[in-house]
C-alpha cells in the first residue's frame, strides 16, 4: 500500500476545497489552484480532511494514489504557505536586477536576459545582487521557472561561475597543469 496515498491531508485555517467530479479547486489566502486527477482515483473531504482512496491495488492505482495525494498536498500548502527557491549566481559581473516586476540577469553575455514573471510567481532580488528568489503558490511553476533562470548559465567545474541552486553542490575540475 503506498504510504504517500494512505496520509491524510489536514486543511489549514482559511483553506478551502470543493471537489467537482475529477476537479478539485483549492483556495486559501495567497490565492486560488485547479487541477484535474485521475477519475479512477476517490478523493473525499471530510472535517477539514482530505483523503485520496483507489478502487484496487494494481501497479497503476497505486502509483496514481501516491501521486494523487502528493499533488493535492501541494496545493493546499501552495494557497496557505506558498513556494520559493533561492538561486545563486557566482561569477565576477554576474548580477541580477529589478526592472518593475522584470528580473534581468547580467551572466557573461553581450545582452542582459529579461525574464518576464507568468502569473502568480514573484521574483525578488537580494545580497548584493548576487541572490535571486523565486516564488509563488504552484510549485511546479516556481520550479520550472527556477529551471529556466538556471539554465541561462549554468555552474561550469573549472572556475565554479554560474546560476546555481541555493545548497547544490558543483564538482569541480582540476584545470591543465601548468609548465614547470
Amino acid at each position: 500500500m503506498s504510504r504517500i496515498g494512505k496520509a491524510p491531508i489536514q486543511l489549514p485555517k482559511g483553506v478551502k476545497v470543493d471537489i467537482q467530479g475529477t476537479a478539485v479547486t483549492v483556495t486559501g489566502p495567497k490565492g486560488k489552484l485547479e487541477q484535474e486527477f485521475h477519475p479512477e482515483m476517490n478523493i473525499s473531504l471530510d472535517d477539514e480532511v482530505l483523503t485520496v482512496t483507489r478502487p484496487s491495488d494494481s501497479r497503476q492505482h497505486r502509483a496514481l494514489h501516491g501521486l494523487t495525494r502528493a499533488l493535492l498536498n501541494n496545493m493546499v500548502v501552495g494557497v496557505s504557505n506558498g513556494f520559493s527557491k533561492v538561486l545563486e549566481i557566482e561569477g565576477v559581473g554576474y548580477r541580477a536586477a529589478m526592472e518593475g516586476k522584470d528580473l534581468v540577469l547580467n551572466v557573461g553575455y553581450s545582452h542582459p536576459i529579461t525574464f518576464n514573471p507568468p502569473t502568480d510567481i514573484e521574483f525578488a532580488v537580494e545580497d548584493r545582487n548576487k541572490t535571486v528568489i523565486v516564488s509563488g503558490i504552484d510549485k511546479q511553476v516556481v520550479g520550472e521557472i527556477a529551471a529556466q533562470i538556471r539554465k541561462t548559465r549554468p555552474p561550469e567545474p573549472y572556475k565554479g561561475k554560474g546560476v546555481r541552486y541555493r545548497g547544490e553542490h558543483v564538482r569541480r575540475k582540476a584545470g591543465k597543469a601548468g609548465k614547470v
